[in-house]
């Protein structure tokens, strides 16, 4: 009865063995870039958030505290930037930020 006892307990630990063998871990994928569509009315769109990011602001941003703010990608920032520099409705700080004009 003993043997069979020790038999059952090896045997319960050679598969507790290999159930921690064969365990393996998931990899996160890696997030997918949102497809920007660019059209004019899209990038118009996006002219807008920055613009009203930039008045609720008051003060000269960087292009990813832009982005961060107005919950766009860095992508669309630069679309809507460059709509609004081109109205002449922006202008460039020396250390590289963006006011309104």
């Amino acid at each position: 009865m003993a043997k069979k006892e020790a038999t059952t307990k090896a045997a319960a630990e050679v598969k507790e063995t290999a159930a921690k063998k064969t365990t393996t871990t998931k990899k996160a994928a890696a997030p997918k870039a949102a497809a920007v569509a660019i059209t004019a009315e899209n990038i118009g769109f996006k002219a807008g958030d920055v613009y009203q990011t930039l008045a609720a602001a008051e003060k000269a941003l960087s292009v990813k505290e832009i982005a961060k703010k107005a919950k766009i990608s860095e992508e669309e920032t630069l679309m809507g930037l460059g709509w609004l520099f081109k109205e002449g409705k922006l202008s460039g700080t020396e250390d590289n930020k963006i006011v309104l004009a």
